[in-house]
């Protein structure tokens, strides 16, 4: 348990940044889940705009590392690319 007043504050907001980071993290693998499942190019390309964006932030942030970003964008990207 910690002992000195600055860690206590140090507690609450690392907590409250894990759960900032876990949000945002599980809200943009759901969108690239969506991303996923769709069907026409068209929304897929609004998807993947959107899509790039979030993981854009993550990386930004430090949530994820930029180079699995870069990663996941380009693959997303090829697959959208792929569709008839």
């Amino acid at each position: 348990m910690a002992n000195h007043k600055s860690a206590e504050k140090r507690i609450r907001a690392n907590e409250a940044k894990r759960v900032r980071n876990r949000y945002q993290l599980k809200t943009t693998r759901t969108s690239v889940k969506k991303l996923l499942g769709a069907t026409k190019k068209d929304d897929a390309q609004a998807l993947l705009k959107e899509v790039t964006a979030m993981l854009d932030k993550l990386a930004k942030r430090n949530i994820i590392h930029w180079k699995k970003a870069a990663n996941h964008k380009s693959k997303l990207t090829k697959r959208v690319n792929a569709m008839a």
